[in-house]
């Protein structure tokens, strides 16, 4: 995601067009003089259930309100050679204005660290509606204050289940209370979806990252740090499809395409 906050306009999210994205290596502890590396575009996602249709006026990108547009940039798979540390290079020309660049650098290991597509998928024990001593709220973070979980469809079995059982799973592991970025109250939302429109197809599970939150801290449930937390880094959304045989055959995050999903999601009714 790309954002802008100024005194003036508040926060802004850029939405929509492409934006430039290029890779250099700054060596294993990121001290090294940077090495080029694979440039590409990345394109605009929206968040579901926003309205990701941009002016008529309008080519490239453009900084729009949260509240009414937000998605993230995506780029293709992108292969980086080597172990270590990147910094990629955001180019972005907002509003027809002046092109202005972004950098962040991130750590890639040399194995994925947490389940990706190929592996078994971990047979989980998470929260259900039936789970015992388990607040609503660890259950489904919007369930604030006494309110019911407004997503009881998607907290009625769990992975291991669905492993024991040989049945394919969709399973979503985001707080639509907590996200920062905004997106995952409305992906869970889609998920919801799906499970009507694919009802029998697979099983819908969505698993809430925190079963405590306060301002200051938090306790991370046991099924979300089972899969995403790692020496204390925890990411998320994600969203994994598991088939029959238990194996992970594919990850979106943090946003999907809901095309690319119910294309996932067709190939097993095949």
């Amino acid at each position: 995601g790309v954002f802008s906050s100024t005194a003036e306009q508040g926060v802004q999210v850029l939405s929509f067009g492409k934006i430039g994205v290029a890779f250099d290596f700054l060596g294993a502890d990121g001290t090294q003089p940077a090495v080029p590396g694979p440039a590409t575009e990345a394109g605009f996602v929206p968040a579901p259930g926003n309205d990701a249709t941009a002016p008529n006026d309008v080519e490239g990108p453009m900084l729009t309100n949260p509240a009414e547009v937000t998605g993230v940039y995506i780029t293709p798979e992108v292969m980086l050679p080597e172990p270590g540390v990147w910094n990629a290079t955001v180019t972005v020309t907002a509003d027809g204005g002046e092109p202005m660049s972004l950098e962040a650098a991130f750590t890639v290991y040399p194995e994925h660290r947490i389940p990706a597509p190929g592996d078994r998928a971990l047979a989980t024990d998470n929260l259900t509606m039936g789970s015992r001593n388990a607040p609503a709220v660890a259950i489904d973070s919007r369930a604030q204050d006494g309110a019911e979980v407004p997503d009881p469809e998607l907290h009625r079995t769990t992975i291991a289940q669905a492993l024991e059982q040989g049945r394919p799973a969709l399973v979503q592991f985001a707080t639509p209370a907590y996200c920062i970025s905004r997106v995952c109250g409305p992906t869970v939302e889609a998920q919801q979806a799906l499970a009507r429109e694919y009802r029998g197809v697979a099983e819908f599970i969505h698993i809430e990252i925190w079963r405590k939150k306060t301002a200051a801290q938090g306790v991370v449930n046991d099924a979300a740090a089972e899969w995403l937390l790692r020496e204390g880094d925890l990411t998320e959304p994600w969203l994994y499809l598991i088939d029959a045989d238990g194996v992970i055959v594919e990850r979106w995050g943090p946003l999907f395409d809901l095309h690319d999903v119910r294309g996932a999601l067709e190939a097993l009714r095949d």
